[in-house]
């Protein structure tokens, strides 16, 4: 076996700590070891998969996002979570359609982790923000506005505007920061 099939090894092997360590290892080698990681993806093992996720997470690589944005597809929920929090250490505009739709998932956590990913690609993740605040279901729409008012792009302002007739005092919350940040703050509406 070589080295980095030793690493490998250690990464599935069911072992906790060992699997940290060599997740920074194989991370350390970089681009080469993406295509065995994208093999691991396809395993039925779910915590093998997830080290596989981890550990691209750590390899500064654009080679890597394809295979993180897979991952947001895969059956079980901790591989998508995990999937989403290592694209906001990638902010790529190739994740942007796939996050949107991950915003629209069941789970709040994987939601929230969407929606920072979305934030770390700033400008360029607005459209599908302002499409999400659309599809109406509470939680994707509470954190696409929390996403809009975090990036501050003045393009959210009508719907953020119009998010503050909301039922909810969170998205009235996020609705007036994101306002306040873009400088449009409560004057702007007084007559």
């Amino acid at each position: 076996m070589n080295a980095i099939q030793n690493l490998l090894a250690a990464l599935v092997d069911g072992d906790d700590v060992r699997a940290e360590a060599a997740a920074h290892r194989i991370a350390s080698l970089g681009a080469e070891v993406i295509p065995d990681l994208s093999t691991l993806l396809s395993n039925l093992n779910t915590e093998i998969r997830w080290w596989a996720v981890r550990t691209l997470a750590e390899i500064p690589h654009p080679n890597v996002v394809p295979q993180l944005v897979q991952a947001l597809r895969d059956s079980d929920l901790s591989v998508r979570q995990c999937a989403a929090l290592a694209l906001r250490q990638h902010p790529d505009p190739r994740a942007i359609g796939e996050l949107s739709s991950v915003m629209r998932d069941n789970d709040i956590l994987l939601a929230r982790l969407a929606g920072n990913a979305l934030v770390a690609l700033g400008a360029a993740a607005v459209p599908d923000l302002l499409d999400v605040m659309q599809n109406r279901y509470q939680h994707s729409c509470l954190e696409a506005a929390r996403a809009l008012a975090l990036i501050g792009d003045t393009r959210a302002i009508p719907t953020l505007y119009s998010a503050l007739d909301s039922d909810s005092v969170i998205m009235e919350y996020w609705a007036t920061e994101g306002l306040e940040r873009m400088g449009v703050g409560m004057a702007f509406f007084v007559p």
